[in-house]
């Protein structure tokens, strides 16, 4: 579990950084978004590689059928992650819609896993998201970005969280674990 917290905390440290120390940030300029971008990466892979060869520390027990539930919240999250760059609707009307889409995203997977490797990972990055809005909104207000593409990149999002989303769940599958049962208990 080491290497799955390890990955969590430079996550954590990468994305945060900005906002606790934004002189820091300022120091480092331009070449500070490389190193920031590699950390993230190194983040993501010790996160995946620690979460695959954690050991199985059960805490609870999801409910049958919560594979349902889970697969209506990722599209949600998927679609929100989607919402800022196609600008779309919501994209006037929310505030922080893929740190939104990442507590959707943490929770749906928090529902179908009871173990603690998930509770560190899903969890972990929940807490994360939550931390980074709050951080946002006590730098400042939001200023209402103006303009989008109305439901024209509505249509794209939903276009692309449905390509993803189809991807995501093969990549599950392919690795052994079926999104589809409905149950995972």
């Amino acid at each position: 579990m080491s290497v799955l917290t390890i990955g969590i905390c430079l996550w954590i440290v990468a994305h945060l950084a900005k906002r606790v120390t934004p002189s820091g940030r300022i120091r480092l300029g331009a070449k500070g978004k490389g190193i920031m971008a590699f950390l993230i990466l190194i983040s993501l892979i010790l996160m995946v590689w620690g979460y695959s060869q954690a050991e199985v520390v059960a805490l609870y027990s999801p409910l049958a059928g919560m594979g349902h539930l889970n697969n209506s919240l990722m599209l949600i999250s998927v679609y929100l992650f989607g919402v800022g760059g196609t600008k779309g609707l919501l994209f006037t009307r929310m505030r922080h819609p893929m740190l939104w889409g990442a507590v959707i995203w943490s929770a749906a997977h928090l529902v179908v896993n009871g173990d603690l490797a998930s509770l560190l990972l899903f969890g972990g990055m929940g807490i994360w998201a939550l931390v980074s809005m709050a951080l946002i909104n006590r730098a400042g207000p939001w200023s209402r970005p103006a303009g989008g593409r109305g439901l024209k990149g509505d249509a794209m999002n939903l276009v692309g969280t449905l390509i993803l989303y189809g991807l995501f769940a093969w990549v599950h599958i392919w690795t052994g674990h079926n999104v589809f049962l409905g149950s995972y208990s």
